[in-house]
Protein backbone atom coordinates (compact mmCIF):
# COMPACT_ATOMS: atom_id res chain seq x y z
CA UNK A 1 0.00 0.00 0.00
CA UNK A 2 1.45 3.51 -1.07
CA UNK A 3 2.46 5.75 2.04
CA UNK A 4 3.74 9.22 2.41
CA UNK A 5 5.86 10.26 5.81
CA UNK A 6 4.18 13.40 7.96
CA UNK A 7 6.52 15.06 10.02
CA UNK A 8 4.23 17.11 12.56
CA UNK A 9 5.67 20.11 14.16
CA UNK A 10 3.96 21.16 17.86
CA UNK A 11 3.83 24.61 18.22
CA UNK A 12 5.63 25.71 20.99
CA UNK A 13 5.40 27.81 24.34
CA UNK A 14 2.15 30.39 24.40
CA UNK A 15 1.20 33.06 26.21
CA UNK A 16 -1.49 30.70 27.34
CA UNK A 17 0.69 27.77 27.76
CA UNK A 18 -0.44 27.26 31.14
CA UNK A 19 -4.23 26.64 30.38
CA UNK A 20 -6.32 24.56 28.36
CA UNK A 21 -6.18 26.70 25.46
CA UNK A 22 -7.46 24.80 22.74
CA UNK A 23 -9.21 26.59 20.24
CA UNK A 24 -8.35 30.36 21.74
CA UNK A 25 -6.05 32.01 19.55
CA UNK A 26 -3.31 32.99 21.37
CA UNK A 27 0.38 33.87 20.44
CA UNK A 28 3.63 32.24 20.65
CA UNK A 29 6.03 33.81 23.28
CA UNK A 30 9.32 34.39 21.61
CA UNK A 31 10.68 31.41 23.20
CA UNK A 32 7.81 29.45 22.00
CA UNK A 33 8.86 30.62 18.07
CA UNK A 34 12.59 29.42 18.98
CA UNK A 35 11.58 26.51 20.39
CA UNK A 36 9.87 25.45 16.93
CA UNK A 37 12.95 26.89 14.51
CA UNK A 38 15.71 25.55 16.53
CA UNK A 39 13.79 22.05 15.70
CA UNK A 40 13.35 22.61 12.33
CA UNK A 41 16.83 23.37 11.94
CA UNK A 42 17.74 20.55 13.34
CA UNK A 43 16.01 18.53 10.68
CA UNK A 44 16.63 20.18 8.23
CA UNK A 45 20.72 19.63 9.13
CA UNK A 46 19.53 15.59 9.31
CA UNK A 47 17.58 15.70 6.26
CA UNK A 48 20.53 17.42 4.25
CA UNK A 49 23.03 14.73 5.82
CA UNK A 50 21.05 12.21 4.51
CA UNK A 51 20.18 13.75 1.03
CA UNK A 52 16.59 13.44 1.15
CA UNK A 53 14.15 16.13 -0.21
CA UNK A 54 12.83 18.26 2.34
CA UNK A 55 9.15 18.46 2.32
CA UNK A 56 7.05 18.86 -0.27
CA UNK A 57 4.50 21.09 1.22
CA UNK A 58 3.52 22.28 4.81
CA UNK A 59 0.06 21.96 5.89
CA UNK A 60 -0.80 24.24 9.31
CA UNK A 61 -3.54 24.60 11.59
CA UNK A 62 -5.14 28.44 11.01
CA UNK A 63 -4.62 29.60 14.99
CA UNK A 64 -1.83 31.73 14.94
CA UNK A 65 0.39 29.47 17.23
CA UNK A 66 1.05 27.45 14.27
CA UNK A 67 -0.12 29.31 11.11
CA UNK A 68 2.36 32.02 11.64
CA UNK A 69 5.61 30.15 12.01
CA UNK A 70 4.19 27.54 9.24
CA UNK A 71 3.68 30.80 6.72
CA UNK A 72 7.34 31.99 7.81
CA UNK A 73 9.42 28.52 6.96
CA UNK A 74 6.85 27.97 3.85
CA UNK A 75 8.87 31.67 2.64
CA UNK A 76 12.18 30.03 3.82
CA UNK A 77 11.85 27.28 2.33
CA UNK A 78 10.00 28.32 -1.16
CA UNK A 79 7.19 25.28 -0.41
CA UNK A 80 3.93 25.76 -0.11
CA UNK A 81 2.19 26.10 2.95
CA UNK A 82 -2.39 25.06 2.67
CA UNK A 83 -4.03 26.46 6.43
CA UNK A 84 -6.54 23.72 7.49
CA UNK A 85 -8.76 24.77 10.36
CA UNK A 86 -9.67 21.02 10.63
CA UNK A 87 -6.34 20.87 12.57
CA UNK A 88 -7.19 23.36 15.13
CA UNK A 89 -6.68 22.02 19.20
CA UNK A 90 -9.53 20.47 21.11
CA UNK A 91 -11.87 23.01 21.52
CA UNK A 92 -12.38 23.02 25.80
CA UNK A 93 -15.97 24.42 25.91
CA UNK A 94 -16.31 26.45 29.36
CA UNK A 95 -12.63 25.21 30.19
CA UNK A 96 -11.32 27.02 26.89
CA UNK A 97 -7.66 29.21 28.57
CA UNK A 98 -8.73 27.95 31.89
CA UNK A 99 -5.79 26.59 34.06
CA UNK A 100 -6.18 23.04 35.18
CA UNK A 101 -5.28 24.28 38.65
CA UNK A 102 -8.76 26.54 38.49
CA UNK A 103 -10.54 24.11 37.24
CA UNK A 104 -9.90 21.47 40.23
CA UNK A 105 -10.14 23.62 42.31
CA UNK A 106 -13.94 24.03 40.85
CA UNK A 107 -14.21 21.14 39.79
CA UNK A 108 -12.09 18.32 40.91
CA UNK A 109 -14.61 15.47 39.73
CA UNK A 110 -15.40 16.93 36.57
CA UNK A 111 -11.61 17.20 35.84
CA UNK A 112 -10.66 13.55 37.05
CA UNK A 113 -13.68 11.84 34.87
CA UNK A 114 -11.97 13.93 31.53
CA UNK A 115 -8.45 12.72 32.65
CA UNK A 116 -9.41 9.21 33.25
CA UNK A 117 -12.48 8.79 30.46
CA UNK A 118 -12.11 11.43 28.01
CA UNK A 119 -13.83 9.45 25.59
CA UNK A 120 -16.87 9.16 27.86
CA UNK A 121 -16.43 12.56 29.45
CA UNK A 122 -16.80 15.80 27.36
CA UNK A 123 -15.99 19.21 29.50
CA UNK A 124 -19.01 21.59 29.78
CA UNK A 125 -19.61 23.04 25.94
CA UNK A 126 -16.87 21.81 24.32
CA UNK A 127 -15.97 18.75 21.51
CA UNK A 128 -16.55 15.67 22.55
CA UNK A 129 -13.49 12.99 21.73
CA UNK A 130 -15.68 11.13 18.69
CA UNK A 131 -16.17 14.54 17.15
CA UNK A 132 -11.88 15.53 17.39
CA UNK A 133 -11.38 12.52 16.02
CA UNK A 134 -13.95 13.05 13.08
CA UNK A 135 -12.75 16.49 12.45
CA UNK A 136 -8.74 15.28 12.29
CA UNK A 137 -9.62 12.20 10.16
CA UNK A 138 -11.22 14.60 8.18
CA UNK A 139 -8.07 16.80 7.64
CA UNK A 140 -6.03 13.70 7.22
CA UNK A 141 -8.12 12.61 4.16
CA UNK A 142 -7.65 15.86 2.66
CA UNK A 143 -3.99 15.46 2.99
CA UNK A 144 -4.03 12.48 1.63
CA UNK A 145 -6.29 13.78 -1.60
CA UNK A 146 -3.84 16.56 -2.10
CA UNK A 147 -0.42 14.43 -1.38
CA UNK A 148 -1.39 11.78 -4.04
CA UNK A 149 -2.58 14.45 -6.52
CA UNK A 150 0.59 15.79 -6.41
CA UNK A 151 3.25 12.83 -5.85
CA UNK A 152 4.18 14.31 -2.90
CA UNK A 153 7.08 11.65 -0.65
CA UNK A 154 6.54 14.14 2.81
CA UNK A 155 4.58 16.88 4.43
CA UNK A 156 5.01 18.74 7.41
CA UNK A 157 2.15 19.50 9.34
CA UNK A 158 2.06 22.47 12.37
CA UNK A 159 -0.30 21.67 14.46
CA UNK A 160 -1.27 21.02 18.32
CA UNK A 161 -0.92 18.56 21.15
CA UNK A 162 -4.48 16.56 20.87
CA UNK A 163 -3.60 16.18 17.67
CA UNK A 164 -0.41 14.78 17.51
CA UNK A 165 -1.70 12.55 20.72
CA UNK A 166 -4.76 11.45 18.84
CA UNK A 167 -2.71 10.08 15.89
CA UNK A 168 -0.39 8.37 18.07
CA UNK A 169 -3.64 6.48 19.90
CA UNK A 170 -4.72 5.51 16.03
CA UNK A 171 -1.15 4.70 15.00
CA UNK A 172 -0.73 2.36 18.38
CA UNK A 173 -4.40 1.14 17.82
CA UNK A 174 -4.75 2.35 21.32
CA UNK A 175 -8.21 2.91 22.71
CA UNK A 176 -9.23 6.68 22.91
CA UNK A 177 -9.40 6.83 26.78
CA UNK A 178 -5.29 6.62 26.77
CA UNK A 179 -5.17 10.13 24.12
CA UNK A 180 -4.07 11.82 27.49
CA UNK A 181 -1.03 9.60 28.51
CA UNK A 182 0.14 9.89 25.06
CA UNK A 183 3.38 12.33 24.57
CA UNK A 184 3.77 15.92 21.92
CA UNK A 185 6.51 17.89 23.44
CA UNK A 186 5.85 21.52 22.74
CA UNK A 187 8.18 22.22 19.58
CA UNK A 188 9.26 19.14 19.09
CA UNK A 189 8.15 17.21 15.92
CA UNK A 190 6.50 13.40 15.65
CA UNK A 191 6.55 11.17 12.25
CA UNK A 192 4.12 9.33 10.85
CA UNK A 193 3.91 6.82 8.26
CA UNK A 194 0.18 7.69 6.24
CA UNK A 195 -1.97 5.61 3.89
CA UNK A 196 -5.23 6.78 4.89
CA UNK A 197 -7.16 8.67 7.60
CA UNK A 198 -7.90 4.62 8.71
CA UNK A 199 -4.24 3.81 8.40
CA UNK A 200 -1.94 5.15 10.29
CA UNK A 201 1.57 3.98 11.61
CA UNK A 202 4.82 5.93 13.49
CA UNK A 203 7.28 6.18 11.46
CA UNK A 204 9.80 4.21 12.81
CA UNK A 205 7.11 1.28 13.06
CA UNK A 206 6.50 1.19 9.11
CA UNK A 207 6.80 -2.00 7.38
Amino acid sequence: MEHFRLDILRHGETELSHTLRGSTDDALTEYGWQQMQQTITTALHEINAKSQPAWDAIFTSDLQRCRLFAQDLSKQLDTPVFQNAQFQEMHFGDWEAVSTEQIYQQSPELLSQFWQSPSTYTPPNAESMQQFQQRIDLGIQQIVKLTQKNAWQRVLLVSHGGVIKLLKCLAEQKPLDDLLKMTAELGQLNAFSIYDAAHIRLWEQRK
